[in-house]
């Protein structure tokens, strides 16, 4: 544009005075621009929130400046050497375990934490009544050492201070509950409520035994001199590659929440980006309706003499401060919003997290906004530039000036470019982040050739004897129809609704209904080699008809692959968990079940010859493991090297018994190993269950029971909360896309008044021209909700088969819900929008023409 023919403070000034009527006709721009914002500002200001009081409190969060953890094998010799000459150092057991009352009553699984007198190096427990940790925790006169339990527990068992709890081999003294512990936040998700006692007290109960799931943790507070903790972590880990431990400092001291917050925020920034370019679609349709409305005053500026840049100008800026109206609007509804929400969220994590206003979270949602603003008002700009003189004396329709001038088309582009930019550079996940924008803009060019087919296909239809569904097919494909507007304007909505709908409800349905009817009763863990025989006797007495498996169970390292030590092979992120700390692993004879061998050969039953072992197929694809490379692992202290002689596919999901890694016989003769059962039991009931747990606990009080369907309704609370923020965004989402669909037809009701005048001087009804217009928004409706049932369905196949190898079902109950929605939605925004142009005079429109 040839901006040194505009005065862009004359232009200003006609803004501002044509503005002086108020904001009518842009409610809906205002609006989307402002939910848009809102959304993003808002999500991003929790996140920063909750990150900046997890930094704020990071050695309180770790209860230390460093923590070194290593699964079920405590340091030894120069590794604890090098961590107790880090500084100060206090050590610590964490395991599951069963508690029980003294009558056998009841009984409980318990996260159990044992700790030494330094716990903790930072912050405080904090207990009721209160009394120093020490105390609580101290060994009586009469012999049973202290323990502070949950409230969950303690209300699960009836436990009050004073009442004696049993653990493993060890009789424990309540000394009250455990109200607060610092450090809790960075150790993640407990599926059971927390005990916490001395490790005399652990070892008294005899619940670490060869073969025990127990994770050792080591927090070290860095005297005043010590280098950085970041260069000690470096140091350490360069120091013994090897090792097999996972070391945290203050600044991530809870990185795995921290990760969670960020992906669950990124998810619905992207969500936010796709309500505010729904919303672009509001803008462009209410600029379009508003500048229709002001064609008389353009066609006066042109009169008068102004230049086509000029009236560009002047509309554009009053456009941009409107739009700066709904970023406002949408940023103090960003900043408030989490003002709100963090005392919930502070009280549920358990950490004071700072209530302030994030500027950078702000500024990026602002930025978010305006982009979108211009990037999608610039093309109905284009139409104002082309209004003729003419149009003072005679009505002309915008849809009259052809297609826009390039420069606005290239004006355009350059905005859109920079909102995927902006939407790119602020993800953590660039790539997804990159394909969810394709993915977008890919469904709005569907969306755009499903406009198009719903027109050939209208055109192409018989004509119906009935004038009005007659009348309502020709609206549907005439120049000037609203159907690419209503499919285009609803259509992205409802199909983001129908994938994160579907996500949802085969998530619920896979831990509800398919896992509980195929997963067992119980886990039993921690069986020792001199327990088998008698466990087996009493699971046969307690359950007849129960299904009980026994496997052997130790626990090792990878230390190499194909001799390249774990430590420097290249792993892709998906698979790095399989070289990180021990894993379980067994031997076994024969194939497992829920196992089928994808390649290569099973040994022979009576196999002496080399080692060998078979690798879950998945995961050593992804390692990039073949047929024949060797694995060396660390088992008891002594390194052991494995040639892969079969990859298994391995069915997860079905909660049997199932290995990475399962070796011939041979390469463990001898070796001392502890056992891991499931029981699955066809005439099981809660009652039975629990007679069944009861007596397991009392015979074999160092044996760890996890009732498998108690674990599932933990994790069912989880994808719970999960999918309350998922149904969050989708509601923002189709909030955005209704007002998107009322503005379209509000910028089509001049028309429509214009059609309505018409048909009622050639003798039309009210009631005929109603239901033409029912018609036609029943056919846009019931043609889009279709389209979202198919995309959104492909979307959330993708996700839960390729992402989340989870089975798929096309629900019912959402793809009719979907359907019929749209038809709703379309039909009554369509009615109320049209509805008082049935009762215009004619005069006032036929005397325009």
């Amino acid at each position: 544009m040839q901006a040194n023919r505009i005065n862009l403070s004359l232009a200003m000034k006609f803004a501002l005075r044509e503005m002086r009527g108020g904001l009518s006709g842009f409610y809906i721009f205002l609006a989307c621009i402002a939910l848009g914002v809102a959304a993003i500002a808002a999500v991003n200001s929790v996140s920063d929130a909750v990150n900046a009081g997890i930094a704020e409190r990071g050695r309180e969060i770790l209860a230390a400046d460093i923590r070194f953890e290593r699964d079920n094998e405590p340091l030894t010799g120069d590794e604890l050497a090098y961590v107790e000459d880090l500084g100060t150092m206090s050590q610590s057991v964490t395991m599951r375990s069963m508690t029980r009352l003294p009558d056998g009553s009841d009984q409980s699984l318990a996260e159990v934490k044992a700790v030494d007198g330094l716990y903790p190096l930072y912050g405080s427990v904090i207990s009721d009544p209160a009394m120093p940790l020490e105390d609580a925790l101290s060994e009586s006169g009469d012999g049973r050492f202290g323990v502070l339990v949950a409230p969950l527990l303690s209300d699960r068992l009836g436990l009050a201070a004073g009442d004696t709890l049993l653990l493993g081999n060890a009789e424990l003294r309540v000394s009250g509950t455990l109200e607060q512990e610092p450090d809790s936040l960075s150790e993640g998700f407990a599926f059971a409520p927390r005990i916490l006692i001395s490790r005399d007290a652990l070892g008294a109960s005899g619940l670490v035994q060869l073969g025990s799931l127990a994770e050792y943790a080591y927090r070290v507070r860095l005297p005043a001199s010590s280098p950085d903790p970041n260069a000690v972590k470096t140091a350490a880990e360069e120091a013994f590659p090897d090792a097999g431990w996972s070391v945290r400092i203050s600044d991530r001291a809870a990185p795995s929440l921290s990760e969670n917050v960020d992906r669950l925020s990124e998810f619905l920034t992207l969500v936010g980006l796709a309500t505010l370019i729904t919303g672009g679609v509001g803008i462009a349709n209410a600029v379009s309706a508003y500048l229709e409305s002001r064609r008389r005053a353009i066609a006066a500026f042109k009169c008068l003499g102004a230049p086509a840049n000029m009236v560009v100008a002047i509309y554009f800026l009053q456009i941009m401060l409107v739009a700066l109206i709904g970023i406002a609007a949408g940023l103090v509804f960003g900043a408030v919003i989490p003002l709100i929400a963090l005392p919930l969220l502070s009280s549920l994590l358990e950490i004071a997290i700072p209530a302030a206003v994030f500027p950078l979270a702000l500024l990026i949602a602002a930025l978010f906004g305006l982009l979108t603003a211009i990037a999608f008002a610039i093309l109905p700009l284009a139409a104002a530039r082309n209004v003729p003189a003419t149009a003072l004396l005679r009505e002309h329709g915008f849809d009259e000036g052809g297609r826009p001038a390039w420069p606005f088309v290239a004006a355009a582009a350059i905005a859109l470019a920079a909102l995927a930019a902006l939407a790119i550079f602020t993800a953590d996940e660039r790539f997804v982040a990159s394909v969810f924008l394709a993915s977008v803009a890919g469904a709005f060019l569907v969306l755009r050739l499903v406009a198009i087919a719903i027109k050939w296909l209208a055109r192409r239809a018989p004509h119906p004897r009935a004038p009005s569904l007659r009348l309502a097919i020709g609206n549907i494909h005439r120049p000037g129809a609203l159907t690419g507007s209503v499919v285009l304007s609803l259509g992205l909505g409802l199909t983001l609704l129908v994938a994160l709908a579907l996500i949802d409800g085969n998530l619920n349905r896979e831990l509800s209904r398919t896992l509980p009817e195929r997963a067992p009763d119980f886990f039993f863990v921690d069986i020792q080699g001199s327990e088998v025989d008698g466990f087996r006797d009493l699971i046969s007495e307690e359950a007849p008809e129960g299904e009980l498996s026994l496997v052997p169970m130790l626990r090792g390292r990878i230390m190499a692959l194909n001799d390249t030590r774990a430590s420097e092979w290249e792993a892709p992120p998906e698979a790095r968990w399989v070289l990180r700390g021990d894993r379980g692993i067994t031997y076994d004879a024969d194939l497992p079940e829920n196992s089928t061998l994808a390649e290569g050969e099973w040994w022979p039953e009576d196999y002496s010859g080399e080692p060998l072992v078979s690798f879950a197929a998945e995961e050593g694809r992804e390692l990039g493991l073949k047929l024949g490379d060797t694995v060396t692992v660390s088992v008891l202290g002594r390194e052991i090297t494995a040639r892969i002689a079969s990859l298994r596919s391995v069915e997860w999901e079905s909660l049997s018994i199932n290995f990475v890694m399962v070796f011939s016989p041979n390469t463990f003769a001898g070796a001392p190993h502890a056992w891991l059962a499931t029981l699955t039991n066809p005439d099981g009931n809660t009652e039975k269950n629990a007679e069944i747990l009861g007596a397991v606990t009392r015979t074999f009080p160092t044996v760890t029971t996890i009732e498998v369907r108690a674990a599932l309704e933990i994790a069912g609370e989880l994808v719970g909360q999960l999918a309350t923020a998922i149904r969050a965004a989708a509601a923002i989402a189709l909030i955005a896309s209704v007002m998107v669909l009322a503005g379209a037809l509000a910028a089509g009701n001049r028309r429509r008044g214009h059609d309505a005048v018409i048909m009622k001087t050639l003798g039309a009804t009210r009631p005929a021209l109603i239901r033409a217009f029912v018609y036609e928004y029943l056919i846009l409706g019931a043609m889009t909700g279709l389209f979202a049932l198919v995309a959104g369905s492909a979307a959330a196949w993708y996700a839960l088969t390729q992402i989340m190898m989870l089975p798929f079902a096309l629900l019912p109950s959402v793809a009719l819900a979907t359907v019929c929605g749209a038809i709703l939605v379309t039909v009554a925004i369509g009615l109320f929008g049209t509805w008082h142009l049935l009762g215009q005079k004619p005069a006032l429109y036929l005397r325009e023409l």
